[in-house]
């Protein structure tokens, strides 16, 4: 895996205005970004965070923190602060199908200081941790940073060049951190192809009116061919209407009105409360992709979160992965930063640390959806409950990775 061979521009071809010096330049505000960074800021390591966005508002993002990603905020004292934000803690999944109601999993049975999911919007998430970091001198924040290209220079990459709101500029670093997502501006500009696997899904998100007396923690309905998850936001049901690869259009061509009703059909006890759904602006698609980067860095370069690895959302595991991404390539490369020598076998090291849990999720992920939610889709064939689920010895074994990921992982440094 190489770099494109098309060169970046020189500083002088976009007429940059400022040229800045940092010792990490991080490109991506999302969890995995944020976290490095307040991480490398308490280590007094000076750190440059670009977010393309303006803010971190973003509808339908991932909310879930998992009780790994709690544990980790507890290490470093923030868990507790956390919580004051409004919040909503899942501690079960109830899954309904023609067979009645049965327990998918049940983190209270965890032995953790926080035995649930907490449901908090990304853009809170995300600001707290930046308020955080700006606490600390060292810490930079640009927003409305858009990246448009690296600085290359004896074959390392030392930087990039982005357009914010005041024209042109330039960040050189010793190390760069792509964490800009699945559809990486860093990946793509140096032409780094991922392995893709075949997901059976995509997923329609959407929101309906939620009642004091409705139950509370998660839920999933099967019915007929159908498959519709519930989170649980307080006064809203957030809803994944599951449907099998590419099959949108179909549903775009069928009309709201043809949606409306057959989302009725899978939750008929809350048919009165989707009456409001009359929009199209009120879906927004997510195109299922599961896929890895064979190499995840390069001279003076490392891709993590999404931009390495994307995973699928079964789960909820793509946060906390890319947050233990984070961790570990805090406890491997603040020695390197502060000493200013990261070598590639320092890059190589945070791979090796989180290639195998990645893989080994990613296949956990792919037999769920080959077993179960294909399965799913056969309106003839009634659903059931995988075994791994229904047996008591075993139960606990999907609870711990959805919780954990394949094992915890912990900061080493403070």
């Amino acid at each position: 895996m190489t770099p494109s061979t098309q060169q970046a521009p020189t500083a002088m071809a976009h007429g940059v205005d400022v040229v800045e010096q940092t010792t990490c330049c991080i490109v991506g505000g999302g969890p995995g970004g944020a976290v490095l960074a307040l991480l490398l800021a308490r280590q007094g390591i000076p750190v440059t965070l670009l977010e393309a966005h303006r803010d971190f508002d973003r509808d339908f993002r991932g909310d879930t923190i998992h009780p790994s990603v709690m544990e980790l905020l507890d290490e470093i004292g923030l868990a507790e602060r956390l919580l004051l934000l409004p919040h909503t803690k899942v501690t079960s999944a109830m899954i309904q199908t023609s067979a009645g109601p049965a327990t998918a999993v049940d983190f209270s049975r965890l032995k953790s200081k926080y035995p649930y999911i907490t449901m908090l919007p990304q853009a809170r998430f995300l600001d707290f941790i930046a308020q955080e970091a700006s606490r600390y001198p060292s810490f930079r924040l640009v927003m409305g940073a858009a990246v448009r290209e690296i600085v290359q220079e004896n074959g390392a990459i030392r930087g990039v060049r982005y357009h914010g709101a005041d024209g042109w500029h330039e960040v050189r670093a010793l190390l760069t951190v792509a964490a800009d997502g699945r559809s990486s501006t860093i990946r793509h500009i140096l032409g780094l192809e991922p392995f893709q696997t075949s997901t059976p899904m995509d997923i329609v998100w959407f929101r309906f009116p939620r009642q004091p007396d409705d139950p509370q923690g998660a839920a999933g309905r099967f019915r007929r061919g159908h498959m519709l998850a519930m989170l649980n936001r307080g006064d809203q049901w957030q809803a994944a209407y599951i449907i099998p690869k590419g099959a949108y259009q179909q549903l775009r061509q069928a009309g709201i009105d043809a949606l409306r009703q057959g989302l009725m059909d899978i939750v008929p006890d809350y048919a009165d409360r989707l009456g409001g759904l009359t929009d199209w602006k009120q879906f927004a698609l997510l195109t299922v992709e599961s896929s890895r980067l064979p190499r995840w860095y390069l001279a003076g370069l490392l891709l993590i979160g999404d931009a390495a690895h994307v995973m699928s959302p079964v789960g909820g595991v793509g946060i906390n992965y890319a947050i233990q991404d984070a961790v570990v390539a805090a406890n491997v490369l603040s020695g390197p930063l502060k000493t200013g020598t990261v070598k590639v076998s320092d890059l190589a090291k945070v791979q090796r640390q989180r290639e195998w849990p990645t893989r080994i999720m990613q296949r956990f992920q792919t037999l769920l959806q080959d077993r179960i939610v294909a399965g799913a889709f056969d309106p003839d064939k009634p659903f059931k409950l995988p075994w791994i689920v229904r047996l008591p010895w075993l139960r606990d074994l999907p609870l711990r990775f959805i919780a954990y990921g394949i094992w915890p992982v912990h900061l080493k440094v403070r």
